[in-house]
């Protein structure tokens, strides 16, 4: 099971709209999925009934558990589920810097992330509990990994 983190860069990366249909008329269904900072576009594939999926962010590539953009998928496709006010208050969070500011230390990247989410007045133990239901959900989906199809995006560099 991804840590919470992902739950959370996934509701982000759905509230900043970065999350697409790259080709839904075939099987496995392919989606693009751009990182915080713009740098890197991740596939999604997913199969019609949701059971198989593969992407090739580094956590689902390299370390064998969904990573966001994964969940990103499940959720634009309605199996799983986040709130408004969840999906508005991640939006817009800098995930590739906050994790390079604080060398992917996740406790420590998600006491940022609560700091910024109440000072823009929202819940974040709400969002916890919302994390928390979306993982119960994930592990009752149970998707199968598919293919490592491709290597994981190299970062580009981005027009100033």
């Amino acid at each position: 099971m991804p840590p919470p983190i992902k739950v959370y860069e996934a509701i982000g990366a759905i509230g900043d709209g970065r999350v697409r249909a790259a080709d839904s008329d075939t099987w496995p269904a392919a989606w693009e999925v751009v990182s915080s900072d713009g740098a890197k576009t991740y596939r999604v594939e997913l199969s019609a009934d949701g059971r198989e999926i593969s992407s090739n962010d580094n956590a689902s590539y390299w370390q064998g558990y969904l990573g966001y953009p994964a969940i990103a998928v499940l959720m634009a496709r309605g199996m799983l589920h986040a709130s408004a006010e969840a999906t508005r208050a991640l939006a817009g969070i800098p995930w590739k810097e906050l994790n390079r500011r604080f060398k992917n230390d996740y406790a420590r990247t998600t006491g940022e992330v609560a700091r910024i989410v109440a000072e823009r007045k929202g819940d974040f133990d709400a969002i916890r509990a919302q994390a928390a239901a979306i993982l119960d959900a994930l592990a009752a989906l149970a998707p199968a990994r598919g293919a490592r199809r491709r290597r994981p995006p190299r970062e580009r560099a981005l027009a100033k």
